[in-house]
């Protein structure tokens, strides 16, 4: 006590003995605008401010969690795209998000318009590339953000200026523009970002000017193919606001053909002046033309590699500081820790690929018939022999049953069969109509002489079967789910007879757990923009309109198409690609298949509009029937599970609807976008609820 009344009475005196001086300075621990914003040290922190508050998705980010920056679960593709399943409540159709992203929208758009009103105050102090980067950083932020509220929203309120408070209502609120004006600000501000950032990124991780490109020809397809094909859903996507009577959703019908055009042009645009001049190409480091084994290891190899000449833009983490989850959650069962199967790719998904016999209806061949209910099941000698002929690009995103995955095999299988060859189909109905039936409703299973054994959990609950090797003729033991599962009643195996490979760690010293991973995540690569550049050129040949920058639409597109195709080590295009929506089709499922897992389907399918039934014709970017996988209602996937016949020493496979931890989806027109959160809503005079809601 002693002390601190001498260091008050001490702070008294100097108080009284120079008043004036501290009164007219502010207090020292008191961070100011010079402070931050007159020096590059001071601009470092608070870009790295906003940049933390960026709403980029990553091993951070689930469609039922929305920007809360956690990784807990992680999984990627789970919400309905048909990607991947999961078996716990966060695999659910993308309708809306627990955290909404709106208020701390307008945090971040505060940040990007203060430095842009404060900003030029300090100009002198600054060589003006760097200034103008500072800015460009500011338009990138608000463009990011403004983008991120419009795909989730529509129109939204377009905060361009600092808002002080307190300040008089009509000063305060902020009525949601249309969503045509909306995209018109995410244009403007990409455009201003692009011409005022530098070529190459001063501070790794922030946008430069490629960056600003990149996203813009993203966010100019989403905006596209809203103003298009919101008209394609039943009775025109749109309408206005009860309390503005401002078009917050859809597009007039007077200009929703001029701006889809509009944009189309714009996403081109960009994105051929990031091919050209960019300086990025497709990641080949270990890709040969002739060795399968190397584009599989090669794309295995990408996702991880920092100095990828691919790589756009990229968050980056760093043990033990800056971590994640993925493998925590995600991994195979073997290497759980302390859970795994978070991300099970579908064998919807699968059929995608190249590589595989098909029935007539294009769906992955199990059995010698025309159809999955006829004739005998095939049989190979290994689980990975079915995938022999698959897309090296398939391996390095999925792991195969028997395939290897950090020095061990993976053991899939869903059970054991023990009765005589040939073996017919264990369902005579796969339909849609069928799918609740599970293999633990086989007759191969209840009958009193049981010839299909299955495991209902790991551990000691495991199966054991006894058989006799036709082979070597000696007695041998066999585990009915293998090690990897899946076991009926656990769903923290396998839930559909796969795992993610696509980003998990495969060095076999890693041991998973959470807040151990630290892999980057590429949040725009050079293929994404290849892509848009194709799709783009694909909507401006079906509008009829010539090319922006008088390249060949059409040329550019199979090029594309083409280069990516042959880095996967994918069948290529045997010809043009037709302007045509087969044509389209094309570059679609190129894309579901390159970008999967990188959050870039579940706005796909959005802006196509093809997630309600009327419009689900279209998604898979393939002709697919929808009634095979979906009712009026609702829709499931299915996985692909290995069975061991004991009496032929092989496997075969069955294609069926998902049977551990069942999940069903719905979605309507309704949710292309998301509730304005109702508290919003009701506490102003101004905000807008969506028409339909």
């Amino acid at each position: 006590m002693k002390n601190i009344c001498k260091i008050a009475i001490l702070g008294v005196l100097l108080f009284a003995g120079s008043c004036k001086d501290y009164l007219d300075e502010p207090p020292k621990y008191i961070v100011t605008d010079e402070d931050i914003l007159s020096n590059d040290a001071g601009l470092k922190i608070y870009l790295a401010r906003m940049y933390s508050y960026l709403p980029i998705e990553d091993f951070k980010y689930m469609g039922e969690w929305g920007v809360e920056f956690n990784s807990w679960l992680g999984a990627l593709g789970i919400e309905a795209t048909g990607e991947a399943l999961t078996r716990d409540g966060i695999c659910r159709p993308f309708t809306y998000e627990r955290t909404p992203y709106w208020g701390m929208a307008f945090t971040l758009l505060r940040d990007a318009n203060y430095l842009l009103e404060n900003l030029p105050k300090y100009q002198e102090n600054f060589a003006a590339p760097m200034y103008n980067n500072y800015l460009g950083q500011a338009y990138f932020v608000r463009a990011f953000t403004f983008y991120a509220m419009a795909r989730r929203f529509g129109g939204v309120p377009l905060v361009t200026r600092v808002i002080s408070y307190p300040a008089e209502k009509d000063v305060l609120e902020e009525p949601r523009a249309s969503e045509e004006e909306t995209w018109n600000q995410v244009l403007a501000d990409f455009d201003r970002a692009a011409e005022l950032l530098l070529p190459a990124s001063p501070v790794r991780g922030y946008a430069n000017r490629y960056v600003a490109l990149a996203f813009k020809s993203e966010a100019m397809l989403y905006a596209g193919c809203v103003a298009k094909y919101n008209e394609t859903v039943s009775g025109r996507l749109t309408g206005t606001g009860q309390k503005t009577g401002v078009r917050v959703i859809g597009f007039d019908a007077g200009t929703w053909q001029a701006a889809s055009k509009r944009y189309f042009t714009e996403a081109y645009k960009a994105a051929r002046i990031v091919m050209t001049e960019g300086g990025y190409s497709l990641y080949k480091k270990k890709w040969s033309a002739t060795d399968r084994e190397a584009q599989y290891q090669n794309m295995v190899d990408m996702f991880s590699d920092l100095t990828s000449a691919e790589n756009i833009f990229v968050r980056e983490y760093e043990y033990p500081t800056v971590t994640h989850g993925i493998d925590a959650y995600s991994g195979p069962f073997t290497f759980r820790g302390p859970l795994s199967g978070g991300t099970c790719p579908t064998l919807d998904f699968l059929e995608l690929f190249d590589g595989f016999d098909r029935y007539p209806d294009g769906t992955i061949k199990v059995t010698s018939g025309n159809s999955n209910t006829q004739g005998n099941y095939l049989l190979f000698d290994s689980p990975m022999a079915f995938f022999a002929n698959a897309e090296p690009r398939l391996r390095a995103y999925v792991i195969f049953p028997g395939d290897q995955f950090k020095g061990k095999t993976i053991e899939i299988r869903g059970g054991v069969y023990t009765a005589a060859t040939p073996i017919n189909p264990l369902f005579t109905d796969y339909s849609y109509a069928a799918s609740g039936t599970r293999y633990q409703h086989s007759a191969a299973y209840t009958n009193a002489n049981r010839t299909l054994f299955l495991s209902p959990n790991s551990g000691q609950s495991q199966v054991t079967v006894n058989y006799t090797d036709p082979n070597t003729g000696q007695a041998a033991t066999m585990l009915a789910a293998g090690e990897d599962g899946p076991f009926f009643e656990n769903g923290e195996a396998t839930i559909t007879g796969l795992y993610l490979r696509k980003y998990l760690n495969p060095d076999p010293a890693f041991v998973p757990g959470e807040g151990k991973s630290d892999q980057p995540f590429i949040l725009m690569r050079y293929a994404d923009v290849l892509l848009n550049a194709a799709e783009a050129a694909i909507e401006l040949s079906l509008a009829g309109e010539s090319s922006p920058d008088g390249s060949n639409l059409i040329q550019v597109a199979t090029t594309a198409i083409n280069d990516i195709r042959e880095r996967a080590g994918a069948t290529l295009l045997s010809g043009s690609l037709p302007a045509t929506e087969e044509g389209r089709n094309i570059v679609r499922k190129e894309r579901r298949k390159e970008l999967a897992f990188e959050h870039k389907t579940k706005w796909d399918l959005r802006r196509w509009r093809v997630s309600h039934y009327e419009g689900r014709d279209g998604f898979w970017g393939e002709v697919r029937n929808k009634d095979m996988y979906s009712s009026t209602t609702n829709f499931r996937f299915r996985g692909l599970y290995p069975f061991f016949s004991t009496r032929s020493g092989k496997y075969f496979f069955d294609a069926h609807f998902q049977w551990v931890s069942e999940k069903t989806f719905s979605y309507g027109p309704v949710d292309y976008y998301f509730e304005i959160p109702t508290g919003e809503v009701a506490k102003s005079p101004v905000i807008d609820q969506q028409p339909n809601r």
